[in-house]
């Protein structure tokens, strides 16, 4: 039976499909709607649904999420580690072995021995409970979470020149009508292929751009729109912000009655972008001078027709170690242009994980408690304490970021437990075989998970949970958009919910503040945790989101149906400007040299998801996306002595991948890409470094020195 139309902007509750649940996928911040239908996991079918993010369509990924519900290798009982070996258990004495090791190791090194590392797939209710579990029950303020290694350069960026951080400040419908958009490190033909139908026009009118160092099939689709393809050197990217800067003003583009209007600073970023001539930016980037300045005539030139232009950054901007600058450069070229606050136009920033918005939002970062409020403002911390009852100096204050906590693990001073949820950080950590040297150190690894991921393969207890189609939620994808998340079919017996894992816990440790297993409940507190916040949730309710009301954060009782469009008023500063930040060039922490003479750069294909626990586990996908692989310049591999298809090592100052080699004239000479989805041999984070951003704490996942050889 054909999909009936959904009027863009609603979502629809379950009651509009009487023989299936309305639901969102399981994937990536899109979280394109769809329908389960199907008394259980074995029957389970998936059905694309109309939304205004998908506009009714699917990816591989998203097609075949419902084959992860009926995985042989599901966990449907905890596991604990006798005589080197993890065996079966009972949830009594898995209980009972987790809320030991905390009381004992609390006992013997204070608090923050203890620590909690999350993930960005949580739904908020878990986000949010997480971070109340880790700051009341444990005391602790080790708290972290694997978004920091996605989003934290540009929310970073986002609140140093705007006052806030919402992934894109406008409706992604709104992108569907421009006729420029520039995508600065964003490959969503791969990471969201749904996103591709609101880049139409653009690529149309030749007016899709993409700055990449690869030919990724998004710039093979600008290429072949007439578009631009501005294939940088890595880590050179706010060296082309900057240049870019340059052509806007001094060919006449910039917007000065919009700079004059609404920003502050611009003299402070012009001191230095008039610095870099077009010919400068070419010899440090190795984009053309003549690219440059097509480029900001595209934009220019939709920007004035009123067709709309757009600046979308993603991780291949931001995984540097520079990355809050970079951002902060590119924002500084949109303000320029007079782009973000007006209507058809804007900046915003690709949310990669599924619930990678609501999940910085509600407690799990080192340094915020709920509604995005930092957890070092006393008003802050006073209005979320009395929401928790609990005294504000009871209240831990920030903590470690990911990398950070991850490094410290077994080390004097460092914690000594750890509890991981929704993450898998020994496939996904920067200088990934040091991290797995410290989860070994622990007197305590405890990891949370439905399949025994790598991490879960190293731990001392297991305890398995739910999977997204067997429970109720909410999410807020890369809009802001908050979604309901719906139970499909019912879980495994023997699996459990996450917060009844932590309420289970709590009682264990002591701790005499209830924790509800109800997520209605818990989004209900979550409510007024955020109430007065930048992320104020305190007007959404499970009811109206049921009705099919789709509301975008803030929503409160001031703005009762939701903000989707932030900054036609104002910008979230002081005096509601937005603020110029200078910043400068500086390139990757690791350069290469003659021992390592070619930059190693990492990212995602479009069948693999992450660290890959769950897709390699879906025999369609797996297939699909075949080995682990490097790209390689036909030159760079002939210089290596290494050949198409051939078994290559790709060697760091920190370790050793195995990769079959993939030749491809489209690759700059000096660089090779590896995607990061494998395991063991071929784990491409065996390679990469933790220099890390001094504002976000950002590794530098996107530029490595390494060099390649045949494989001995």
């Amino acid at each position: 039976m054909p999909l009936s139309p959904v009027p863009a902007g609603r979502d629809v509750g379950a009651s509009d499909h009487p023989t299936g649940v309305a639901t969102h996928c399981a994937y990536c911040g899109l979280q394109c709607a769809m329908t389960l239908t199907g008394a259980n996991a074995a029957e389970l079918t998936v059905t694309p649904r109309r939304f205004p993010t998908n506009r009714g369509g699917l990816c591989q990924k998203g097609w075949t999420s419902a084959e992860l519900l009926r995985t042989p290798h599901r966990l449907t009982r905890p596991l604990v580690r006798r005589d080197g070996e993890l065996v079966p258990t009972s949830w009594e004495d898995a209980l009972d072995r987790v809320a030991d090791g905390i009381v004992r190791t609390r006992a013997a090194y204070g608090d923050d021995a203890v620590a909690v590392f999350g993930g960005g797939g949580l739904t908020n209710e878990k986000a949010y409970q997480l971070g109340r579990f880790a700051r009341v029950a444990l005391r602790t303020s080790q708290i972290d979470y694997n978004g920091r290694w996605c989003m934290s350069s540009a929310a970073a960026a986002g609140i140093r020149c705007f006052g806030i951080d919402r992934g894109l400040p406008f409706p992604v419908t709104d992108i569907g009508s421009a006729h420029a958009v520039l995508l600065l490190g964003a490959n969503p033909a791969e990471t969201m292929p749904p996103f591709l139908s609101h880049l139409v026009p653009a690529a149309d009118h030749a007016g899709l751009m993409v700055a990449d160092p690869r030919l990724t099939p998004t710039a093979a689709k600008a290429l072949d729109g007439g578009g631009l393809h501005l294939q940088l050197r890595p880590g050179t990217d706010a060296a082309l912000a900057l240049g870019l800067i340059h052509v806007a003003v001094t060919e006449g583009y910039a917007d000065r009655a919009y700079i004059a209007g609404r920003t502050t600073g611009f003299e402070d970023i012009w001191a230095i972008a008039a610095q870099w001539l077009p010919e400068r930016v070419e010899r440090v980037t190795g984009v053309a001078t003549a690219t440059l300045r097509e480029t900001v005539r595209t934009l220019a030139r939709a920007r004035d027709t009123e067709r709309g232009a757009y600046l979308l950054s993603a991780r291949g901007t931001e995984q540097h170690a520079t990355g809050t600058d970079t951002v902060t450069a590119f924002i500084a070229l949109a303000l320029v242009l007079g782009l973000p606050g007006n209507p058809g136009t804007g900046f915003g920033t690709l949310t990669g994980q599924g619930n990678g918005q609501g999940g910085r939002e509600h407690g799990q970062k080192a340094d915020q408690l709920p509604g995005y409020r930092r957890i070092d403002d006393p008003a802050a911390r006073a209005h979320v304490a009395a929401v928790w009852g609990i005294d504000p100096e009871d209240l831990p204050g920030p903590g470690r970021s990911a990398f950070e906590l991850l490094d410290a693990l077994g080390t004097d001073g460092g914690p000594r437990a750890l509890l991981v949820h929704g993450s898998n950080p020994v496939v996904s950590a920067p200088e990934a075989g040091r991290v797995t040297e410290r989860l070994r150190a622990l007197d305590l690894l405890v990891v949370s998970d439905f399949v025994l991921s790598e991490t879960a393969a190293i731990a001392d207890v297991v305890l398995p949970v739910l999977q997204w189609a067997e429970e109720e939620g909410t999410l807020t994808n890369l809009e802001g958009r908050v979604l309901r998340r719906r139970r499909a079919v019912s879980p495994p017996p023997g699996c459990r919910s996450e917060l009844e894992i932590w309420a289970e816990l709590a009682s264990r440790i002591g701790c005499s503040t209830a924790f509800s297993t109800d997520p209605r409940e818990v989004f209900d507190e979550l409510r007024r945790a955020t109430a007065g916040g930048p992320a104020d949730y305190s007007a959404i309710t499970w009811e109206r989101l049921d009705a099919g009301e789709s509301l975008h954060w803030p929503c409160s009782a001031e703005r009762p149906s939701g903000t989707p469009r932030l900054f036609l008023d104002g910008f979230a500063t002081p005096d509601g400007r937005a603020r110029f930040v200078p910043v400068e060039h500086a390139g990757p922490a690791e350069v290469d040299d003659p021992d390592y003479p070619l930059v190693g750069t990492t990212g995602r294909v479009l069948q693999h998801y992450q660290s890959g626990a769950q897709t390699r586990l879906v025999d369609e996908l797996a297939s699909a996306a075949g080995e682990m692989f490097v790209q390689v310049h036909p030159e760079t591999a002939a210089r290596a002595g290494v050949g198409d298809s051939e078994i290559a090592a790709v060697v760091s100052r920190r370790g050793r991948t195995l990769a079959t080699v993939r030749l491809d004239e489209a690759m700059r000479p000096d660089v090779v890409f590896l995607p990061f989805h494998w395991a063991g041999d071929g784990r491409a984070n065996s390679l990469t470094h933790a220099a890390l951003d001094p504002t976000s704490r950002m590794p530098e996942f996107k530029a490595c020195a390494v060099r390649l050889e045949a494989a001995r």
